[in-house]
């Protein structure tokens, strides 16, 4: 990934931080907020459920009386919360951002998010709830291999992009071509055009070695458990909410789950969540890698001097 900084004038420039998760996009996020006049606008697709607040690691109250922070918690967990609604909701903040002649630093892990931001998004049409039921009642019922096989049968193009095991996608490819008689293949090549042009944002990914990212993934989740993260995984577990829902497989939310049902131990728990979010790191490192280029890696210290440099400037 290489990058380089705005190319517009301070008055629609933007701050685009990402990086894996635990590398420290929120503290370097808000120390430049408040250097430079910023608003923090969430591009973490779990930190956006309103039931998530330890467990996701959104920021402090603390840290949200230093420095405004949009788009963090306002979704109940109950709901499927989507790319599009996402990028709906933060060109609201974008423009009142720049309207107030504050500058908008989006931060998160999501990759999608800041892809659709830079590159736009399919317009893919909502599908019915009595289809995505049917569907996902399949799913439970058959397995995601056997509704991928069909996928295969029915859209070769589709499936080709899917893994057999990955349920969530498995399942939001089917329901489109359930509801739509079309693939979500080809609903992907139209789409809406980009909200913000990457050519006039600061794009950071922060780089973290692996070793100290495992420590930091390890510390985090132990201080989550202190802070409260059972209770908060017992209160959405007692919703009785659609397991597929994102907010269900928030990481940390099935094993805890599990453990509160009786099957493993706390520790066990604990250890099942770290080695499942230190593996979804290098997917998000190789994600970014292969799909957003012009992107600058950096250490978190020297990202906040280059990012200091650059809205100076």
């Amino acid at each position: 990934m290489q990058g380089a900084g705005p190319k517009t004038a301070r008055g629609r420039m933007a701050v685009l931080i990402a990086g894996p998760t635990a590398s420290g996009k929120s503290a370097l996020a808000l120390a430049l907020a408040e250097r430079h006049r910023g608003v923090i606008i969430n591009a973490d697709s779990m930190q956006v459920y309103r039931d998530l607040r330890i467990i996701t690691a959104r920021p402090s109250a603390g840290d949200e009386a230093l420095v405004s922070h949009r788009l963090y918690g306002h979704v109940d967990a109950a709901e499927n919360y989507s790319v599009g609604r996402w990028c709906q909701d933060v060109k609201a903040e974008l423009d009142a951002a720049w309207a107030s002649a504050t500058l908008p630093i989006l931060v998160g892990g999501t990759g999608l998010y800041f892809k659709a931001l830079t590159q736009g998004l399919s317009a893919v049409p909502p599908t019915p709830p009595e289809i995505r039921a049917a569907v996902r009642a399949r799913c439970a019922a058959e397995g995601a291999s056997a509704l991928h096989a069909e996928i295969a049968r029915r859209d070769p193009e589709m499936a080709v992009r899917l893994m057999p095991g990955d349920r969530m996608r498995i399942a939001r490819a089917l329901e489109v071509l359930e509801a739509t008689g079309r693939s979500l293949a080809d609903w992907q090549r139209d789409g809406m055009p980009a909200i913000l042009d990457p050519e006039g944002a600061l794009k950071i990914f922060l780089d973290v070695e692996r070793g100290e990212l495992r420590s930091r993934i390890d510390v985090r989740f132990d201080a989550m458990l202190e802070a409260g993260a059972l209770a908060e995984v017992k209160a959405l577990a007692g919703r009785d909410l659609d397991p597929m829902l994102p907010a269900m497989k928030a990481h940390g939310v099935p094993w805890l789950r599990r453990h509160l049902a009786g099957e493993i131990a706390l520790q066990a728990a604990a250890e099942g969540a770290k080695q499942d979010t230190s593996r979804y790191t290098k997917r998000q490192v190789t994600w970014f890698r292969h799909q957003m280029p012009g992107w600058t890696a950096l250490a978190p210290a020297e990202a906040a001097r280059a990012a200091d440099e650059a809205i100076s400037a």
